[in-house]
């Protein structure tokens, strides 16, 4: 399961989801991060099992936790299968069936959002913001 945690830098620099590790004893996979002086954000993925524990152990510390569920969507009506999606994703989201039409992974996503980028028929968006 993913999670996007979003932080303060405020209080200190702690490793948080090093803390998080070490007291759960959970491995966590950071996908992506940005951090900078002030503030931070990761999306982290990590056993379904394990998602509450984590996710509460996180809000313990100060972080706010959104769970993350396939938050890419692709409208099929725009989407012309043209591929700018397939050449630019880093996670191999995006691949061509056998007939030639667009397949979408949403689950190996880590919402870099180039694909929303280069997409010339606006086809795809985050969940929400569509």
């Amino acid at each position: 399961m993913k999670l996007l945690v979003t932080f303060s830098r405020k209080e200190g620099k702690k490793p948080i989801i090093a803390q998080v590790v070490r007291d759960t004893g959970v491995l966590i996979n950071v996908e992506r991060a940005l951090i900078d002086s002030s503030e931070g954000e990761a999306l982290i993925d990590i056993p379904d099992e394990s998602c509450r524990l984590v996710k509460e152990k996180l809000e313990g510390m100060g972080a706010a936790v959104r769970i993350l569920e396939e938050e890419l969507n692709l409208d099929e009506a725009e989407c012309v299968d043209c591929g700018a999606c397939v050449s630019i994703c880093p996670q191999e989201v995006f691949s061509f069936d056998g007939n030639w039409k667009l397949r979408m992974e949403g689950k190996k996503c880590v919402l870099c959002g180039r694909c929303i980028e280069i997409c010339p028929h606006r086809a795809l968006s985050r969940k929400g913001e569509a």
